[in-house]
């Protein structure tokens, strides 16, 4: 009897680890063959984040404040929504405000307008009308999708001004993270006719319309993207997602993503921001010093490497520290200051 329940024993040992190793062989093969697993993943992690950071942002938001949320830019394109926020003070009046267009992050394959409309609100507060932007996010949406979707969304932009209070003639570009390298590519479409006809764009908006570029903690440099380091893994699997090659190193639709290779001294004044302890802050650096190589006004905020506590990516939108209340002051004071020109 001991002996029959000991083969018992094994036999459903032995069905069991069977069955574990199927999964564990499915799932590898699953991560190799398709990005989609593992961003998965990422998303369920960073929506958390990125939810959580706009909680904790309720508390500095204004009550005067006005919002349309979700209107369409594009009928044909399900995903192609904006929110658009503006001070209730101009309600009722045909007072146009510059208008700053974000493009919100997410490393290309999550983020929601909607994760951004505190910020955003906090933003037309101080004067200004604020539309935050969805796009089709990765696998699904691949390169330049975003980008021409965010192009769209000026279109729509500019043809509704007066209803929604939209200055067409002082458009601010801004962005956060992966928002912030599709909306720096935007900017170099409207001023360089050669990057727009090689991301197949007709640009909505003429040079003299587009006023400045606000860019936080962004990613302009696909190319040299550290793909060795702790983050190695997970860059992988975005730009694998977003360029919709595993091997993008090689595939030459994507070689336009590295943004950075493209920028013209054409492009508007800029300010450009990330923490000491953001992976991606070499990328901020390195946009600023291409720009000021080619002219362009930039107001960069950096911080020392030993600063304390140390800045992770996204830092801004933490407006009960320090660092955060100044980087939304320092935008607002470039802001401020370039449309005032």
């Amino acid at each position: 009897m001991n002996q029959d329940r000991q083969r018992h024993g094994m036999k459903v040992f032995g069905w069991i680890a069977g069955i574990a190793l199927a999964l564990a062989i499915t799932t590898y093969i699953a991560f190799q063959v398709s990005p989609w697993p593992a961003v998965l993943l990422i998303r369920l992690v960073f929506d958390k984040g990125a939810t959580d950071a706009s909680q904790a942002l309720e508390k500095h938001v204004p009550a005067s404040i006005v919002e349309h949320r979700d209107l369409r830019y594009d009928a044909k394109d399900p995903d192609a929504l904006v929110d658009v926020f503006y001070p209730k003070e101009i309600e009722g009046s045909d007072r146009p405000l510059p208008t700053i267009v974000w493009i919100h992050g997410g490393g290309w394959v999550s983020g929601t307008k909607g994760q951004i409309a505190n910020y955003a609100k906090v933003l037309a507060h101080r004067g200004f009308t604020v539309a935050s932007v969805d796009y089709t996010i990765a696998p699904r949406g691949t390169y330049p999708t975003p980008v021409r979707q965010a192009n769209a969304a000026l279109a729509f932009l500019t043809s509704n001004a007066k209803q929604l209070h939209v200055d067409p003639s002082s458009f601010v570009l801004a962005g956060d993270s992966a928002g912030s390298h599709i909306a720096t590519q935007l900017a170099n479409t409207i001023v360089s006719p050669a990057y727009a006809s090689a991301l197949g764009i007709l640009p909505s908006l003429q040079r003299s319309q587009l006023r400045g570029m606000v860019l936080f903690c962004g990613a302009y440099d696909t190319k040299r993207i550290n793909l060795e380091g702790p983050f190695g893994g997970f860059l992988r699997t975005v730009l694998w997602a977003y360029s919709g090659s595993k091997d993008f190193g090689t595939n030459p639709r994507f070689a336009t993503a590295s943004v950075i290779d493209h920028v013209t001294g054409d492009l508007p004044p800029a300010f450009v921001s990330a923490g000491n302890a953001d992976p991606l802050l070499p990328q901020s650096k390195a946009l600023v010093e291409k720009l000021r190589g080619l002219g362009v006004r930039v107001d960069s905020l950096f911080f020392p490497d030993d600063y304390t506590p140390p800045l992770s990516h996204e830092y801004q939108f933490d407006l009960d520290a320090d660092a955060g209340r100044l980087a939304l002051e320092r935008a607002i004071r470039f802001l401020t200051n370039l449309v005032g020109e």
